[in-house]
């Protein structure tokens, strides 16, 4: 494992020791995590910083509120990848995930390993892109204006 954590991910649970628990296992794996017990705190979060993964609860205190953390998420230039889950996932709830859209749905109970291998790639894929989008600025600037 690297000293230097290759990925910050915002943790959104309000069961503190599903929180704690979670946090630790992300932390030991090389992530750098910032834990939000509760929707307002998670939001404000998002809103001053930046993170390469949201992971939230579905039901973040009540009912679609974790849906709700993740609008605001995806909201934000550049938007950071969002995993979701659920224990009681529904057509209705992967509709609405997927209209989001949502890049990862998992299922409670949460099998770290495949938490961990999920958000290994969403965040190597929102490295790709963003590294695609600041070469093509790039060349922008370099190409010639055109005519004149």
């Amino acid at each position: 494992m690297s000293s230097e954590p290759w990925a910050t991910i915002l943790l959104a649970e309000d069961e503190p020791g599903i929180l704690y628990t979670f946090k630790e296992i992300l932390e030991e794996a090389g992530f750098r995590v910032r834990a939000a017990q509760t929707f307002e705190a998670a939001k404000k979060w998002i809103e001053r910083d930046q993170c390469d993964v949201v992971i939230t609860d579905f039901s973040l205190e009540k009912e679609d509120l974790g849906l709700e953390l993740a609008r605001e998420a995806k909201k934000r230039t550049p938007a950071p990848a969002v995993l979701i889950y659920s224990d009681y996932p529904t057509i209705e709830r992967l509709r609405a995930a997927h209209a989001l859209p949502i890049d990862y749905f998992a299922f409670k109970p949460v099998d770290p390993e495949e938490i961990k291998t999920a958000i290994s790639r969403l965040a190597a894929r929102r490295a790709e892109s963003l590294a695609w989008s600041w070469s093509q600025g790039l060349k922008r600037r370099r190409e010639p204006m055109g005519c004149r």
